[in-house]
């Protein structure tokens, strides 16, 4: 059988946009991204360290990355960015630690323009500054042929690798991935680590995932804002940070977390509260009163939610699975 050019081509770049078993991207259902203005992220890193690497890096005499100051990637996420450029760094830090909490603990913004041009990187954490380890971490991109400079990538075929989400939704993490780790205090994190993942697929300068498959992103990207662009690291569990007027996380008990959708709150007095449910990307799903202290949430399909209760000026913050 005779194929022509074109459908060669096409076969290719299905094959590299074929869907994978990862979530998908935003407004997918099983999508997990969280988007900026999202209630779950209470703290923004303060702090940040650069190392810029080159625009290409199998090129001797090509430049490093210019775009962004090493600042747009403290404070909250807003498309302003700092670009790494190939194996470029960027250590950041937080104005308290954080900590391994119910589902993902902080989430790492890019600012890629649609959901397929996704420029990735490594995530790794350290409890002491010194000693960092990564996120265990997979690309299933077919690795035959190069992505290129403006190929595209499945976000399915991408997890715990930074990038994977369009601007202005982040890509979460789970401390506990990382749970096995010796040496690592996962309720005392005082640093994360983003890494370019290069994404060339020539072994000389190949990354890999975790379990030893290249990283095939975009590239080469030989301009100023190469590599992977960084927006922001946002926290959603932190040691003494939350809300103003807050009540300590341990006065009040909502359970069973996770749940099957009938929540019961217990501790202070929220008889009386009114509630909100927050889809991890920032939108209101449900809200009303708490009624004998139940709260019934079975109409919310299965995932990761944030549940803010109020009663006059108390609130209490919770991040709520439903299974």
């Amino acid at each position: 059988m005779r194929f022509s050019l074109f459908t060669l081509l096409l076969v290719v770049s299905l094959s590299i946009y074929a869907q994978g078993p990862f979530a998908p991207q935003v407004g997918q259902h099983g999508c997990t991204a969280i988007h900026a203005d999202s209630t779950s992220v209470i703290a923004w890193a303060n702090s940040v360290h650069v190392v810029r690497g080159k625009q290409d890096i199998a090129s001797l005499n090509s430049d490093t990355t210019t775009i962004g100051d090493w600042s747009q990637a403290t404070g909250k996420a807003n498309g302003a960015v700092v670009s790494l450029g190939d194996s470029g760094v960027a250590t950041l830090q937080f104005e308290g630690r954080i900590y391994n909490g119910v589902g993902n603990d902080f989430v790492v913004f890019e600012n890629a323009f649609n959901h397929t041009f996704l420029e990735l990187a490594f995530v790794e954490v350290s409890s002491n500054g010194i000693d960092f380890y990564r996120f265990p971490s997979r690309s299933l991109t077919d690795t035959s042929v190069a992505v290129g400079s403006f190929g595209s990538v499945s976000p399915s075929n991408v997890h715990n690798l930074a990038g994977k989400y369009t601007v202005l939704y982040g890509t979460p993490f789970d401390l506990a991935d990382l749970d096995s780790v010796a040496g690592l205090d996962l309720n005392s994190i005082s640093h994360v680590r983003i890494v370019d993942a290069i994404g060339t697929i020539d072994a000389k300068h190949a990354q890999r995932d975790s379990k030893g498959q290249i990283v095939n992103d975009q590239y080469p990207t030989p301009f100023p804002s190469g590599g992977f662009d960084l927006d922001a690291v946002g926290v959603i569990y932190m040691n003494g940070v939350g809300l103003q007027n807050a009540v300590k996380f341990n006065e009040v008990s909502v359970y069973p977390n996770p749940s099957n959708g009938m929540l019961t709150v217990e501790g202070v007095d929220f008889n009386e509260a009114t509630f909100k449910v927050i889809s991890m990307e920032g939108k209101l799903l449900k809200q009303g009163s708490v009624s004998q202290r139940k709260i019934d949430l079975t109409s919310l399909l299965l995932g990761y939610y944030s549940l803010l209760l109020e009663n006059g000026s108390t609130t209490s913050h919770h991040k709520i699975i439903v299974r």
